[in-house]
């Protein structure tokens, strides 16, 4: 069964634009450091779930589109790589700390559907956004989505 996700990335270190432009349009979601996050990535999110991708900590703060899981939670390979910014010296091939996926880009929006925007939409009565996690526990990086959430916010990328 399909779930639903965002994962939140700063544009000027990955954007969507750079997983577009990536072979196939596939890249690794690594370097998450989180242990909240990082248990998501190991055990919940899986091969065929839908993502929105979540610029972060910029310009123009939002949802900048979609990608689709490719391959499950994998020991994030940079946790071992000394010459990394995300080396971890506690992590061992046969205990891995961190986990990581594969995601292919799908769409871009042709607009960011901004976090102040999701907010006001919240706010009215009924709304399915008014639990979503992104308006709760804002901080956190990998964080579900709930089916209704999805499809009210995919009805306002296509309105764009």
């Amino acid at each position: 069964m399909t779930q639903y996700w965002l994962f939140k990335s700063e544009p000027d270190e990955y954007g969507i634009d750079d997983l577009a432009a990536e072979s196939h349009g596939i890249g690794v979601w690594d370097g998450i450091r989180n242990y909240q996050a990082r248990n998501l990535l190991r055990d919940e999110v899986k091969e065929g779930d839908q993502v929105f991708f979540y610029h972060s900590s910029c310009k123009q703060v939002g949802i900048a589109g979609t990608m689709q899981v490719v391959r499950a939670g994998y020991p994030d390979p940079a946790q071992f790589d000394q010459s990394s910014k995300y080396f971890d010296s506690k992590a061992s091939e046969q205990k891995p700390r961190w986990f990581c996926v594969d995601v292919r880009f799908e769409q871009k929006f042709s607009r960011v559907i901004a976090l102040s925007e999701l907010k006001e939409l919240a706010a009215e009565s009924g709304s399915p956004l008014s639990d979503m996690v992104l308006l709760n526990q804002s901080r956190l990086s990998i964080q579900p989505v709930s089916k209704p959430q999805w499809n009210y916010i995919m009805a306002l990328a296509q309105q764009s």
